[in-house]
């Protein structure tokens, strides 16, 4: 049986051990800053769809309801908890009193995610 001799043979110095740990370490960093930036994003990106959503449905349903010349705002249809959705109506100027403008914005929590504008004419 042969001895196995241990006294030529080297081990891993601190430096080295040091070295890994902070590589490793970057890594492990950089992998969880990506998770949270994706994360803060697909946020964003709900908040954006669910505003683009409320806007064009509400702006549908002006449309399709009755005209009228004297109107300043329109019925609002419910929107999900923490959303509000606003509707102002304005006359176009130099238009005949048969065209008014309207204006759809949503919010969240106070803070306007998008306004968007249409016409609305009577037929």
């Amino acid at each position: 049986m042969k001895s196995i001799s241990l006294r030529n043979q080297k081990g891993i110095s601190l430096v080295e051990t040091i070295v890994a740990v902070a590589i490793l370490g970057t890594a492990v960093i950089a992998f969880v800053v990506s998770l949270s930036v994706g994360s803060l994003a697909t946020n964003e990106l709900d908040k954006e769809t669910i505003a683009q959503g409320l806007a064009q449905t509400q702006m549908e349903y002006i449309k399709n309801y009755l005209y009228n010349p004297e109107a300043t705002t329109y019925p609002v249809l419910t929107p999900p908890a923490t959303y509000s959705v606003t509707v102002n109506v304005s006359a176009v100027l130099g238009a005949d009193t048969n065209i008014q403008k309207i204006t759809v914005t949503v919010s969240k929590d106070g803070v306007i995610l998008l306004t968007i504008s249409d016409y609305k004419v009577n037929r």
